[in-house]
């Protein structure tokens, strides 16, 4: 690492100018996966006096994991924002310009979650000589891929065990315990393709899904009405994407949709989510209805005694409708939360940014966590 960042700010700004996009999709750039952002919070973190490694996942694209030195035997506490950023396509600003502007650090990652990495790192260097004196043993993970795929929590979670986690995210400094679960399904027409100029020879497939996907609406519409968790609220769903047809001047033999769904907690954990694709099936026979994707359902305990302190020390308990790295440690059985500076009504915007000011309150945020942890208090 060149000079190294006398602030948080400076810190946030290397990490942005690090072009780390996930390159599932479209990422609008050649300059894609971690290596090069998990080499330079390597060497942030081993010049700290940690004991840092990377950890490929795949080709280019490691999870960068450090430890602190502690007494054998205290349980391991985790810190770990994820590396990789959205697709930098249809942007308004340079992506990776890092640039301040009336109070604004504007690029891709500043919120989600370059931004609430900085605050964490630097909160782990400015309280550096205290670590080995706290009550926890204290990691580092600056995690690949969770934008798609969520696969460097996952090998993270399959190779190291620990006590709690806490998830980078751009929170406003909430303490969110519990989010909701990402479905994705997929609802395919078949027809039968034809010259248009005599359709009634055809079978429109687009037509077919249309009609399915209205009906299928009101199904779901009314089925989620009936349920409801207190701090999430009602499920959700959203028609995301159509496509069907080849040209305008045939009749179309393949139309297709597939549907986001929020579900609850309780409802993955109970099973119900095939209650749901039942209702979809139901609601547009002779359509097919698949899942093509699940998240995992975050659902810790709100009165766990490391939540308790990151609410007294000024986080507000909170849910989300978004899903992250943190339900990946959940599933494993993990008390995980999510929690960080900067808004996620920034994340993934064409013009993303991160207030100064919330760097600095998120700095201090995680000081107050890490000093509440001292082992003679």
């Amino acid at each position: 690492m060149s000079a190294s960042p006398g602030s948080v700010v400076e810190l946030a700004q290397a990490l942005v100018r690090i072009a780390s996009v996930n390159p599932d999709g479209d990422p609008g750039t050649d300059r894609t996966g971690e290596q090069a952002c998990a080499e330079f919070v390597a060497d942030f973190l081993r010049a700290d006096g940690a004991e840092t490694a990377l950890h490929e996942v795949h080709p280019g694209r490691p999870n960068v994991v450090a430890r602190f030195a502690a007494a054998a035997g205290k349980p391991r506490l985790l810190f770990a924002p994820h590396t990789d950023t959205v697709s930098v396509a249809g942007m308004t600003i340079d992506p990776f310009g890092g640039e301040i502007r009336e109070g604004r650090l504007y690029g891709r990652g500043a919120s989600d979650t370059k931004g609430p990495m900085a605050s964490m790192l630097w909160a782990l260097h400015e309280c550096r000589d205290l670590l080995p004196h706290l009550t926890h043993e204290v990691w580092f993970a600056g995690l690949m891929g969770e934008e798609a795929g969520q696969d460097g929590a996952k090998a993270l979670a399959a190779r190291e065990k620990f006590a709690f986690v806490v998830v980078g995210e751009p929170t406003g400094l909430d303490v969110v315990f519990k989010h909701k679960v990402d479905v994705t399904a997929r609802v395919v027409a078949t027809g039968r393709s034809a010259h248009s100029s005599c359709p009634e020879r055809g079978e429109n497939a687009i037509t077919k899904l249309a009609a399915g996907l209205l009906s299928l609406e009101t199904a779901l519409t009314a089925y989620f009405a009936g349920m409801e968790d207190p701090v999430l609220g009602h499920p959700t769903f959203s028609i995301g994407t159509i496509r069907g047809g080849t040209k305008f001047n045939i009749v179309p033999d393949h139309a297709e949709a597939v549907i986001d769904l929020r579900l609850l907690p309780a409802q993955w954990k109970n099973g119900e989510a095939r209650d749901v694709f039942e209702i979809m099936r139901g609601a547009c026979p002779g359509l097919q209805v698949e899942q093509i994707m699940g998240s995992e359902a975050l659902d810790t305990d709100p009165s766990h005694p490391l939540v308790a302190k990151l609410v007294e020390i000024g986080g507000r308990p909170a849910g989300a409708a978004w899903f992250c790295d943190a339900a990946i440690f959940s599933a494993q059985g993990i008390p995980a939360v999510a929690v960080g500076p900067g808004s996620i009504a920034q994340a993934h915007t064409e013009d993303e940014f991160i207030e100064v000011e919330a760097l600095e309150q998120g700095v201090a945020y995680f000081k107050k966590f890490l000093h509440s942890l001292r082992g003679d208090v």
